[in-house]
Formats: C-alpha cells, sequence, structure tokens
C-alpha cells in the first residue's frame, strides 16, 4: 500500500508524558559526546541559571520519536517501516531541555509528496509541558521507499 496523501493535515495527539531525568540527559549527552558540565553536574547547570541538569539540543529528538512513533504505526498511513530512510531533522528551541520537565509532544503532518515510486513524508512534533509552555519544535523528513526501489 502507498502512503497515503491524505495524511497532510493530519494531528496526532501526544500519546503519553515524558518525565526527563538526570540520568537519560547524562546517558544522551555521553552518547552524543556533549561535554558541557550543565548536561552532567547539577550544580554547573545551577551556575548558569536553571532549575537542573540541562539536555543537550539534540535531546529533543527523545520525545519526538515517541510521536512520530503514532504516524509510522497508524495502519491509515501506509508507511512500511522496513522501507524508511530517515532524511533530515530539524530543531527550533523555545527553551532548553531540563530535568523534571514533563514533556508531551503533539505531532502534525505537514507534507506528503511523491518521490518515484515513493513518497517524503515531512511531520513536525510541538513539544511542550504538560502546563503547555513551548519547549521545541522539531521537523522530520522521512523517504518511504516504493517497492521497486
Amino acid at each position: 500500500m502507498p502512503v497515503n496523501p491524505d495524511l497532510v493535515g493530519r494531528t496526532y495527539p501526544p500519546a503519553e508524558t515524558y518525565s526527563v531525568g538526570r540520568e537519560a540527559i547524562r546517558d544522551f549527552a555521553r552518547a552524543v559526546q556533549a561535554g558541557h558540565p550543565a548536561h552532567h553536574d547539577v550544580e554547573a547547570a545551577r551556575a548558569l541559571g536553571h532549575a537542573d541538569l540541562v539536555a543537550p539540543p539534540t535531546f529533543a529528538i527523545v520525545v519526538a520519536q515517541r510521536a512520530d512513533a503514532a504516524l509510522v504505526a497508524d495502519p491509515e498511513a501506509g508507511i512500511d517501516f522496513s522501507r524508511v530512510v530517515h532524511v533530515d531533522q530539524r530543531f527550533t528551541h523555545h527553551r532548553p531541555v531540563v530535568a523534571g520537565d514533563e514533556l508531551v509532544a503533539e505531532l502534525h503532518v505537514d507534507q506528503v509528496r511523491a518521490v518515484g515510486s515513493g513518497a517524503m513524508v515531512t511531520s513536525r512534533a510541538e513539544i511542550s509541558t504538560v502546563a503547555g509552555e513551548k519547549v521545541a519544535t522539531t521537523v522530520s523528513s522521512l523517504l518511504v521507499r516504493g517497492e521497486d526501489q
């Protein structure tokens, strides 16, 4: 089944709250080799004016990918994950992610366009706190290869 072009404009509500923990930030920082002390040491983060550890900028992908999963799992989408190539990821930060944040992400499908026998799907995750404070916006482009590719 090809990717459903009627996905454009669809919104997937937040599925679950993501609780940002200190160890998750430290683990992510180590994985991406982000060595700034504010990612590892609470006092260093507080000295910069933050309430707790500060996540590296790309940490928002952890929350965004949870939202992306709703799109990929949607049987009406027509996305065969085994044929997906992640093409692009962009971040706009409204404020830093810090340990203790309770985050949710609402996913919007902004574009579906044919690319050969496949399709390029562009989605946007609006990440906010459970209280509604905007934290980050991520934009992701996935290429879903056609059956002949």
